[in-house]
């Protein structure tokens, strides 16, 4: 027997409706609700009010039109009713960002914390996100959550971490940091955290293989819209496939990973910054170019791999986009070219979109979109 919709669950249908349909279109009119949700104007105007006065959307301004009259008051969602804030774990560095609703970044800091297994470093760095807290003057339950990016393989609950070789954190349990924060916390792995990122400023993005290039090599599949996790926990990791059995030493134990080929450590030597670096590529300084090229090679062959495995769009991230131009996709799609039994389209390499604080951001928006799709249902 079909269950019949109550009048309540019709009543919180049309809620959550208006809400969504403000926040997508950032500034609308009572009159545009109405009639693009076909929603009866005195069930607009009720739900209007009730979210108007719970802090949830705002009058702002008024609507221009080309008819003579009385222009119409205009509606937007309040973009920090609630805030989130996402910290990156690095071995010398923690950084945080608070993103609102829209997952814009509201603020940013970083303090100099060497990481290590002790409850006194912890202590530190959640006395370091409660000081940055503070200092965006949030009240008391504007804070949907906490979440922590880290160089490590992750639980499908999020509250331990399950391999952490980089920074010697296998087994850590969130708990360490929720004693001194009374707020939700999460983890997630720092790959998975920058695709998040990507599929925020490219909602219409559905299936792609992200490559986070950054100190350290990662990756995340995304497919349909999600990011997969697997069986074990250890999706994606393909940072430890072995492509040089006799090559460098990786962290995790082995030789000659797409992790000592393909990431930034790879790229640069000691005490040398990505800026100095691709300023001397630019400056087409013959050392610095032959490097640039031989990177382009094992990035080729990382690539061409796995696109034999898995033919979809390929996003190149972390934090050497930033310095990626059209023209070293060029190179590297000849350099695959070479290597594939296929004649390749030059189709399916992309720069991300979001290549600054992408691991902060994302660590941060898991929380906001939970809170988009629960408000307006409560």
């Amino acid at each position: 027997m079909k269950k019949s919709i109550t009048p309540n669950q019709i009543k919180q249908n049309n809620r959550s409706l208006i809400y969504h349909y403000i926040y997508k279109n950032e500034k609308v009119s009572q009159q545009d609700i109405s009639y693009d949700l076909r929603l009866s104007r005195p069930t607009v105007t009720a739900n209007l009010n009730a979210m108007e006065q719970e802090g949830l959307i705002c009058k702002n301004g008024q609507i221009d039109t080309e008819f003579v009259g009385r222009k119409a008051s205009a509606y937007s969602i309040v973009a920090n009713h609630r805030i989130s804030i996402g910290v990156e774990i690095l071995r010398k560095e923690v950084k945080m960002i608070a993103v609102d609703l829209y997952g814009r970044q509201m603020a940013r800091a970083a303090a100099e914390i060497a990481y290590e297994y002790a409850a006194s470093y912890f202590k530190a760095v959640c006395e370091n996100i409660l000081e940055f807290k503070d200092s965006l003057g949030v009240e008391e339950g504007q804070l949907l959550g906490i979440g922590f990016a880290m160089q490590a393989l992750i639980s499908p609950d999020r509250q331990k971490v399950l391999y952490g070789e980089i920074l010697s954190c296998t087994g850590l349990s969130i708990e360490e940091f929720t004693r001194h924060l009374p707020y939700p916390c999460a983890f997630i792995h720092d790959a998975d955290s920058a695709a998040v990122s990507e599929m925020w400023v490219s909602p219409e993005l559905s299936d792609a293989f992200y490559l986070s290039l950054s100190r350290h090599l990662g990756a995340a599949v995304i497919s349909r819209g999600e990011i997969l996790t697997g069986k074990h926990g250890h999706n994606s990791t393909i940072e430890h496939i072995q492509l040089e059995p006799h090559g460098a030493l990786c962290y995790c134990g082995r030789r000659g990973c797409m992790d000592t080929l393909c990431s930034l450590s790879a790229l640069l030597e000691e005490q040398e910054s990505p800026d100095d670096f691709f300023e001397k590529v630019r400056g087409k300084e013959p050392d610095f170019l032959r490097r640039w090229d031989e990177f382009l090679g094992n990035l080729a062959r990382a690539v061409n791999l796995l696109h034999l495995i898995y033919d979809t769009d390929f996003i190149l991230g972390g934090y050497l986009a930033q310095y990626l131009r059209e023209d070293d996709l060029a190179a590297l799609y000849e350099k695959i070219r070479d290597l594939t039994p296929f004649s390749e389209a030059q189709d399916f390499l992309r720069i991300s979109k979001m290549p600054r604080h992408n691991i902060t951001i994302g660590a941060a928006l898991p929380f906001v979109q939970a809170f988009l799709n629960e408000t307006a249902w409560q």
